[in-house]
């Protein structure tokens, strides 16, 4: 059975730091495209961070390009997601997702196949 959890959300004070994890169980981690979405009180999924199962190559949105950074360690079988320089229009439900298919990333979640319960960040003084 295909499980993602993540973990790491929680309160923190603008241009701090968190540092989010993603369980996997079920699949290997690195033979997938990897994505990490978030989502906003009253609005859709926002795509933000891609992560290829070929080579590793990352993709950002550009709002957090620069200040977030996706990683994977294949042998814990995990996502992560560093953030940085945090503002408060970052504050969302974060979710690593599951591409259906190389190269298949966006705001939509009917390009992903699995999805974690997600895991709250709110960036306020």
């Amino acid at each position: 059975e295909v499980q993602l959890v993540e973990s790491g959300g929680g309160l923190v004070q603008p241009g701090g730091s968190l540092r989010l994890s993603c369980a996997a169980s079920g699949f290997t981690i690195g033979s997938y495209d990897m994505s990490w979405v978030r989502q906003a009180p009253g609005k859709g999924p926002e795509w933000i961070s891609h992560i290829s199962s070929v080579g590793g190559s990352t993709v950002y949105t550009d709002s957090v390009n620069g200040r977030f950074t996706i990683s994977r360690d294949n042998a814990k079988n995990t996502l992560y997601l560093q953030m940085n320089s945090l503002k408060p229009e970052d504050t969302a439900v974060y979710y690593c997702a599951k591409s259906k298919a190389r190269g298949g990333y966006g705001s939509r979640w009917q390009l992903y196949d699995y999805r974690g319960q997600g895991t709250q960040v709110t960036v306020s003084s």
